[in-house]
């Protein structure tokens, strides 16, 4: 009986309507190894981990656990096999503290029936000590930072005894700071005997932090290669089937008119008391890219909320190629020249339950060329306008322009977002957060869209947390701190190191709109 492997997955065939997302994959995953599992959007790889977890059920092939057979009905199958999975998407309820969440489920009951939250307290704290997993027990899961909550995913986990631990795209809400952090600590865990399956789309990361790496490409199994035996553009052209540029080509920027002219504003918080923005000023003029940059939670999604209209202003004024454009509704933006990439794409970017087509008309249905006089949609034009666009920006789903937004993976979600937006011809491109859980061949398409936007004289206002995308996308980054614009610089002539100095509050600089 093999047991180097802690778990195999052998010929797995998973189909959805219309799509074929698991066809004929295997992976090995070897006791005491971070394993990653690379690929595009809509690769298939968090339908491979939701098969192993017992989400889904595989029409073909079979999993071993240490050499033997295995059959995972459900997630509680899963956890008795030791088998726990960090979702993308984390599955915590809110109004809990952080220790009810880690117990739910397998709580520790005495001979009554009384819960014995004691000895559960030491146990998750021993376990935290253990693996440098520091948080507050007691914290609500509402009031923690998104870091703080993947801990408690994480050592819900461990408090189950799971061997075998699957991060879904574990880094894509973390700061850089955060990401370090993890690393450390699954690498703490492998230490310990646990065995990793870690999904992502950020190669660096897999370079740090992996042993091997397993690649897929359109639901098929391309190959498995030895990390420390690999280089990024060798597993960017394995994932995409070409050659991909990590940086992006531009030239210099050719200034125009001031297109975005913000002045005082102040936004209000939902969050606390205090005002979220606290009297802002900056222009974005015709012909640059500007990045607002910062650690998550500064400001930057109620500046965004101001800018686009979907929080009103306390005071200050917004004009939009020099109309002011301050209490307008969010359609009188967009008619005079506004496209926004929002941050969350389910609340802000999409109606799930819709189609696809439906999705990309959104913001324009009501024009002529979509409605005729009597108020009915030409479904005809609708249609060649959705398939255009499909087409042109490359947006993967099982049925085409009539497939549910809902049932589409979130990079091609992204991808028709992106295409909405861009296809509006803005006068301003708000983007925020745009290759956000994208794969590499995505980012870069995205990329190369932000800069022809600029180079054909528009405005972009970006807004990141990534900080290769601050460095390499913008011709002018502002950085944000508790709501505050505290450093102007030019990222040629600055480095991540400073930036994290003013993101982070250690130091400010007075910024002239």
């Amino acid at each position: 009986m093999d047991n180097t492997y802690a778990i195999e997955m052998l010929n797995i065939t998973k189909r959805f309507p219309g799509i074929i997302a698991n066809d004929n994959v295997s992976l090995q995953l070897r006791k005491g190894e971070i394993h990653a599992l690379l690929g595009e959007n809509g690769a298939g790889k968090s339908t491979l981990m939701s098969v192993l977890f017992g989400l889904y059920q595989a029409e073909e092939g079979i999993i071993k656990k240490d050499g033997v057979e295995v059959h995972i009905n459900d997630p509680n199958d899963a956890n008795a096999l030791g088998i726990g999975m960090v979702h993308q998407h984390f599955k915590l309820v809110e109004c809990f503290t952080v220790l009810d969440n880690i117990i739910m489920g397998v709580e520790p009951v005495g001979a009554l029936g009384i819960l014995q939250k004691r000895q559960a307290r030491e146990k998750v704290m021993a376990i935290s000590e253990k693996y440098g997993l520091h948080v507050d027990p007691d914290a609500l899961v509402r009031d923690i930072s998104v870091g703080m909550q993947q801990r408690t995913e994480i050592l819900k986990m461990l408090y189950r005894e799971n061997e075998i631990l699957i991060f879904d795209e574990p880094t894509a809400v973390l700061t850089p700071q955060e990401i370090e952090d993890l690393m450390q600590i699954m690498r703490n865990l492998v230490k310990e005997g646990k065995s990793i399956l870690f999904i992502s789309h950020k190669l660096a990361e897999i370079m740090a932090v992996s042993d091997r790496c397993t690649v897929l490409r359109k639901g098929k199994h391309v190959g498995t290669v030895d990390t420390n035996k690999t280089s990024m553009e060798e597993l960017s052209a394995m994932m995409v089937g070409r050659n991909v540029n990590f940086h992006v080509q531009k030239g210099p920027a050719k200034l125009g008119e001031v297109v975005l002219e913000v002045s005082g504003i102040t936004v209000a918080s939902k969050v606390h008391k205090n005002n979220a923005v606290k009297k802002v000023s900056f222009k974005v003029r015709r012909g640059e890219i500007v990045c607002i940059a910062g650690i998550d939670g500064n400001g930057q999604t109620e500046l965004v909320h101001g800018i686009t209209g979907l929080e009103p202003l306390v005071e200050g004024k917004i004009k939009l190629c020099g109309q002011d454009i301050s209490n307008a509704s969010i359609r009188q933006r967009n008619v005079k020249g506004m496209s926004h990439i929002p941050e969350d794409r389910h609340k802000h970017g999409l109606i799930l339950d819709y189609s696809l087509e439906d999705n990309l008309i959104l913001e324009t249905y009501f024009q002529p060329r979509f409605t005729s006089k009597a108020g009915f949609l030409k479904r005809d034009n609708i249609r060649d306008y959705s398939e255009k666009l499909i087409e042109q920006y490359d947006v993967r789903s099982s049925q085409g322009p009539a497939t549910r937004a809902r049932s589409m993976s979130g990079g091609n979600q992204q991808k028709a977002i992106v295409a909405r937006e861009i296809d509006k011809n803005p006068e301003l491109l708000v983007a925020v957060q745009p290759t956000r859980g994208l794969d590499v061949g995505a980012i870069e398409y995205i990329h190369h869209q932000l800069i022809a936007q600029r180079d054909d004289g528009k405005a972009v206002l970006l807004v990141s947390l990534e900080l290769d995308e601050v460095m390499d996308i913008p011709d002018r980054i502002l950085v944000m701190y508790e709501g505050e614009i505290v450093g102007q610089f030019d990222p040629k002539k600055t480095t991540e190191e400073e930036l994290g100095l003013y993101m982070a509050g250690a130091k400010r600089m007075e910024v002239k709109a």
